[in-house]
């Protein structure tokens, strides 16, 4: 699995380690602590088999990968990389530390921190009398530079490999980052970069200190060049987690900004040091938008909390903050422009993701993709349809009609589809009547009508 960024001279990869074995040991009560503490971590590290299904012109295909996780908790819960395992697995098998191979089911997935969760399959442990073990979170607020830290899991597919190396820099930021799979991520938290050497083939495992704490989740490295790793602070990854297990997604609040530092902009702006950061993009029909907020406001205070945004390391907290105000609520921003303080106030709503959940309907050979709310402002859809045409199939009903990617479809036998509940039922009409169908389609803002037509045999 392959994870990419937009940086410039930046591409991320899988996360993985490679070689060596238990930290040195220099003897003491200590010591021995730190080496049970160790043991336990390994124990609790596992390789991941993913079986992914994506619709690839208009049909569904099975992709294989491997990844790593780690066992968190005693009932089985593992946490990953969302890059590793998502919404679209449809068979995991974990194989533990003593190298039984045991089933897992998916649990939920954040692509904004690029994490996951997955569950053992316990009855099947049980049934098997299978152990297992589970590691300890560490404190990732309590890491400083020069801290010897070890990063553990499955480079190019070597399990239970573990590199050793020291923290590098605790707050490390990069901007605009995207998965492979499109997604965003990185945007709410720093990450933790290290030297201990990270592979392809190992994201999700944990980045861990000598007793065998867990500090982070490995998940990236930087292309064509050595010991640059970055981890997932754990502190993070935990609250995510938490969210997870609960609704198997993590909820945030969103109101439309872009922040920039003020570094080296206080003397133009009249600004004390540290005091306020710097509107760069207010999202078109955004809530923010709509309460009057402009791109070159200065973002002086949220709620009556003060903002500090001098540095780049400190917009990730600012955007944390907004996405963790109750959605629905009126959020009270305190702005500068040219010079006059002004109060603005813009109701939150819930983040959604620029890219859509996508699907293969194959009776059709159609590939859809669910439309956002981000993904149709940026693209000025203003139909009520939430469903894209992305893949046609050759030969099949829906390349024969007429109808291509980029297509938005709004009917069915003239009723309206606005999600894909309403596209999945006239598809299983279809299937099952095997009559021919009309469709609207919205293209290039206007709209035009096909007959699919069932397949002959």
């Amino acid at each position: 699995m392959k994870f990419a960024g937009i940086l410039a001279a930046f591409a991320a990869v899988l996360c993985a380690i490679s070689c060596a074995s238990n930290p040195p040991r220099t003897g003491g009560a200590a010591d021995e602590s730190s080496r049970e503490g160790f043991k336990n971590l390994m124990d609790s590290v596992v390789k991941i088999d993913v079986w992914t299904t994506s619709q690839k012109d208009g049909g569904n295909r099975i992709d294989r990968s491997i990844g790593s996780g780690v066992i968190m908790t005693e009932d089985g819960m593992i946490l990953t990389n969302s890059h590793v395992v998502n919404e679209y697995a449809v068979k995991l098998v974990v194989t533990l530390a003593n190298l039984e191979r045991v089933p897992a089911k998916f649990v939920g997935w954040d692509h904004w921190t690029d994490l996951a969760v997955i569950k053992l399959d316990t009855d099947d442990l049980r049934r098997r009398n299978i152990k297992f073990s589970h590691a300890k979170f560490g404190d990732s607020d309590t890491l400083a530079p020069g801290d010897e830290v070890y990063a553990v899991g499955t480079p190019h597919g070597f399990a239970r490999t573990v590199t050793r190396g020291i923290v590098s820099n605790t707050t490390r930021y990069f901007e605009g980052t995207i998965l492979n799979s499109g997604y965003e991520t990185g945007v709410f938290n720093t990450w933790i970069q290290t030297d201990a050497a990270i592979n392809p083939g190992n994201s999700g495992g944990p980045l861990a200190l000598p007793n065998g704490d867990v500090v982070g989740i490995n998940t990236r490295a930087y292309t064509n060049s050595n010991n640059l790793g970055f981890a997932v602070p754990v502190n993070a990854a935990k609250s995510a987690m938490e969210e997870l297990l609960k609704r198997g997604r993590v909820r945030r609040a969103y109101i439309g900004i872009t922040p920039a530092p003020l570094q080296d902009m206080e003397k133009f702006f009249d600004l004390d040091m540290n005091k306020g950061a710097l509107i760069r993009n207010v999202d078109a029909g955004s809530p923010a938008k709509i309460a009057g907020v402009l791109p070159g406001d200065i973002l002086l205070k949220i709620n009556g909390r003060e903002i500090d945004g001098r540095f780049p390391e400190q917009l990730p907290a600012i955007m944390s903050y907004i996405a963790s105000l109750p959605i629905g609520s009126d959020v009270k921003l305190e702005i500068m422009r040219d010079g006059r303080i002004l109060e603005k106030t813009a109701k939150s709503e819930e983040l959604e993701s620029r890219v859509g959940r996508e699907y293969a309907l194959e009776k059709w050979g159609a590939g859809m993709r669910e439309i956002t709310k981000p993904f149709a402002r940026q693209e000025k859809i203003t139909a009520d349809s939430r469903l894209m045409v992305i893949g046609i199939r050759s030969g099949f009903p829906f390349e024969l009609a007429g109808i291509e990617p980029g297509d938005i479809i709004i009917s069915v036998n003239r009723k309206k589809v606005s999600d894909s509940k309403d596209l999945q039922a006239a598809y299983d009409e279809f299937v099952k009547n095997k009559k021919d169908t009309l469709f609207g389609v919205l293209r290039n803002f206007s709209i035009s009508y096909h007959i699919v037509k069932p397949q002959e045999k």
